[in-house]
């Protein structure tokens, strides 16, 4: 059947092939899946196509969603791979609990985090996702069921977290949870003028805090260049459980014809939004959708970049060179004239995630969100590669849809790794566009 299936970015929009997750089960038990006929699809929250794979079907996960068991007293939760991190912290939260790691949206799916090894505000406590995970059940094309931890068939559980769904079918996953004193944070905004600023602050609020990220202003130039504030924040202990509703505050109820986030618009949202938080220098209570996922109060607001969509830019650069080349990444797009809606910068620590394609390496990561202006955009986004490549670094493939086989290769040199352990009945857009590449020119994008 076909589906509208997009990825969040809206990039290469078109209806796809869906199977429903029965039919996909049926034919990997009876070995009669094709050769990369199948990629799992959860609820399309990744930014480019490594959630899609045209050449074949995408098995839609979302109907497999049931909680399997919950242990209060080791903290462990067992579930299917289609349950939503929203639907999880409102079995888990009564009990005192909440996720050991959360990326910026709560509608991602248990699969899909343990496939991407999504990270959050805490990377330099307690690394990514897949640090957090017990074991998980993985069915394969040859028919079989692995139990996959540590212990138990460890290649296939180090390939899988952070293997872009590519190694088979995750059926279900056990993960180990934070107890917390409440989901309300006990917030700390601090504004600063200068990236040097930020760097200055960036270390100790990492070594006071469970959770820390910066916004950034990146249109301000001059001496409000490099302006922004740093968010910090940790559990509070007033025994506050109670869960919020999913339901967006806000919307963006119909497709724009255009994109609404314009160098106009966007000066004007980012001096709002640096002179409210500047004030707020007093430690406060804030709630947790609030402070993980702000954007989910918006719904649909992918459309704000009109009906070309987006592309997101996220890199990590080596601490030893991040006070050189994120300041020269940010002067690169004001000097191409194209505007990031939201620009988020933090630190990443040295804790090592089981999975070795794990974007995460310690440094400074950067992100940022452009409307797609053709051309124009994909010239800057190439600049920003070879800007992030020359520094050491990486490009975060699950929020990429144009990278080059040379960029995604330099910055992960374990693929070939990941390509022997693939089943052969999985495949995806982005693994055709970049790992099994074997000519591709330099420099290109």
């Amino acid at each position: 059947m076909q589906a509208s299936l997009d990825s969040f970015g809206r990039i290469n929009r078109h209806s796809r092939q869906a199977i429903a997750f029965e039919q996909a089960v049926h034919a990997l038990r009876d070995g009669m899946a094709g050769r990369s006929d199948l990629l799992a699809f959860g609820n399309g929250k990744s930014y480019g196509d490594s959630c899609h794979n045209d050449a074949g079907s995408l098995v839609q996960m979302r109907q497999q969603r049931s909680v399997l068991g919950f242990n209060v007293e080791t903290g462990i939760v067992e579930a299917e791979a289609g349950i939503s991190l929203e639907e999880l912290i409102a079995h888990i939260a009564p009990h005192g609990f909440f996720l050991p790691v959360t990326p910026g949206t709560r509608f991602v799916t248990l699969g899909g985090s343990i496939a991407n090894d999504v990270h959050g505000k805490n990377h330099h406590r307690s690394g990514t996702f897949g640090c957090h995970v017990e074991s998980f059940e993985l069915l394969r094309s040859d028919s079989h069921i692995y139990r996959c931890s540590t212990t138990e068939n460890p290649d296939l559980f180090s390939a899988t977290i952070g293997g872009l769904g590519l190694t088979g079918l995750i059926l279900s996953a056990r993960l180990k949870l934070m107890k917390v004193g409440s989901l309300d944070i006990d917030e700390t905004v601090t504004a600063f003028s200068s990236l040097e600023g930020y760097f200055d602050l960036a270390a100790d609020a990492d070594e006071e805090n469970e959770y820390s990220v910066a916004w950034l202003d990146q249109l301000a130039s001059g001496k409000s260049a490099g302006r922004g504030v740093l968010i910090t924040g940790n559990h509070a202990e007033n025994g506050n459980f109670r869960t919020e509703g999913v339901k967006a505050k806000l919307g963006v109820p119909f497709e724009l014809p255009f994109s609404a986030l314009n160098r106009v618009s966007l000066g004007l949202f980012n001096t709002a939004y640096f002179n409210v938080n500047r004030l707020k220098s007093a430690p406060h209570l804030a709630g947790y959708g609030k402070f993980f996922y702000p954007l989910d109060g918006v719904g649909d607001w992918n459309r704000l970049y009109g009906p070309s969509g987006l592309y997101q830019h996220q890199s990590v650069i080596p601490f030893e060179a991040g006070r050189s080349v994120i300041p020269a990444m940010l002067e690169a797009s004001r000097r191409a004239g194209l505007s990031s809606f939201l620009t988020v910068l933090k630190r990443f620590g040295d804790v090592r995630s089981p999975g070795f394609m794990s974007f995460p390496r310690p440094g400074y990561t950067l992100t940022m969100d452009f409307p797609n202006h053709g051309e124009k955009t994909l010239a800057l986004l190439t600049r920003l590669d070879r800007m992030t490549l020359d520094a050491g670094g990486r490009v975060n493939p699950y929020k990429d849809s144009r990278m080059s086989a040379e960029v995604f290769k330099a910055g992960f040199p374990q693929w070939p790794q990941l390509e022997k352990l693939r089943d052969e009945s999985f495949c995806s857009d982005f693994w055709r566009r970049t790992a099994l590449v074997t000519d591709h020119p330099r420099g290109q994008s």
